[in-house]
């Protein structure tokens, strides 16, 4: 049974790009547009989240402390894949519970090799 991810941007693009990499390597991507949307598709059989950080309604930063103060999926690795490169914006979503980090523009085998590494 794939392992089930669910990608998180705002940008249909780039959900597109990681859903068919996620799926090239044999996970199960499921989409969402923001935060909010990341929540109302969030189930017990996630088990990882690669979000953005910049999105309409709500946020990466927000979703990584609402996953992490919830119970199903507390300790689910939270991957961020971002435009944002600063030091001072990795340690804010380290601190927020962020596992990884992936800076974009990226390449589909950085990410599945980030995605391997996380989920071991």
């Amino acid at each position: 049974m794939p392992k089930t991810i669910l990608a998180v941007d705002d940008s249909i693009s780039v959900r597109q790009v990681v859903a068919f990499a996620l799926r090239d390597a044999g996970y199960a991507p499921v989409e969402a547009s923001d935060g909010r949307d990341a929540l109302a598709k969030l189930s017990g059989d996630v088990q990882l989240v690669i979000t953005d950080l910049n999105m309409p309604n709500m946020g990466g930063l927000d979703l990584i402390r609402n996953i992490r103060k919830g119970s199903i999926n507390k300790y689910v690795p939270i991957v961020v894949l971002t435009t944002e490169s600063q030091q001072a914006k990795k340690q804010e979503a380290k601190a927020a519970g962020a596992t990884g980090w992936i800076v974009k523009p990226f390449r589909p085998e950085q990410l599945i090799s980030v995605v391997q590494r996380v989920l071991g």
